[in-house]
């Protein structure tokens, strides 16, 4: 997992620069809102502990999950420069974020290169990603989206307590990814998680 390991020395860096900035700490509850879609951009968020998901809801109310702030990473990096949040933010998980208030984000991008050079580095790779989920998500059967998922994730499935996450994460219902890995049960090697993807196919960074 190069790129998700890639992402997460950037995000060490920013987070080293950030850090020392930051006004606030906030705890979330499992579920509980960070900020909804509409609200007014008044700060970025550092996801120390747990997990935060930014989500657009699809017509029938499920879930599309745009990006995942695991520990130590950036959430809503994109909205520095924006009015409103285009999405909301739900903790996946019970959550420690600090809170740096976005005029500060800004004046560091203006004033300091390094932090700007870092800044951009992080974004690069997050462009990435999103192109991947983006990809990930055009493809029309959910068989086809668990392998595009597992191409990228080195055939490492997570936890089955996980695994509704995981259907979040490819924009499908929980109940058709169970019946697709349920479908797959004779391709699950006997150590650990690992899962073949059922047919080659290529996913471009």
């Amino acid at each position: 997992m190069i790129v998700l390991d890639m992402i997460a020395i950037m995000s060490d860096q920013i987070l080293v620069h950030l850090q020392p900035k930051a006004v606030a700490k906030k705890s979330l509850e499992k579920n509980e809102h960070l900020f909804h879609r509409g609200d007014p951009v008044r700060a970025l968020f550092l996801v120390m502990e747990g997990c935060v998901n930014l989500l657009r809801y699809h017509e029938d109310g499920s879930p599309a999950v745009l990006q995942r702030s695991a520990s130590r990473s950036i959430l809503a990096e994109a909205s520095v420069f924006s009015d409103h949040y285009h999405c909301d933010a739900v903790a996946a998980t019970q959550t420690d974020i600090l809170v740096v208030p976005v005029g500060v984000i800004r004046d560091l991008l203006d004033n300091e290169p390094a932090f700007a050079r870092a800044w951009a580095r992080h974004l690069s790779h997050e462009l990435q990603s999103a192109r991947k989920r983006a990809e990930i998500v055009s493809l029309r059967t959910v068989g086809a989206r668990l392998d595009a998922w597992l191409t990228w994730n080195d055939g490492q499935l997570p936890a089955k307590g996980e695994w509704r996450r995981l259907a979040e994460e490819i924009g499908v219902s929980p109940e058709a990814l169970y019946r697709e890995l349920s479908s797959r049960r004779h391709l699950i090697l006997q150590e650990g998680r690992s899962m073949k993807p059922s047919s080659k196919r290529a996913i471009t960074p």
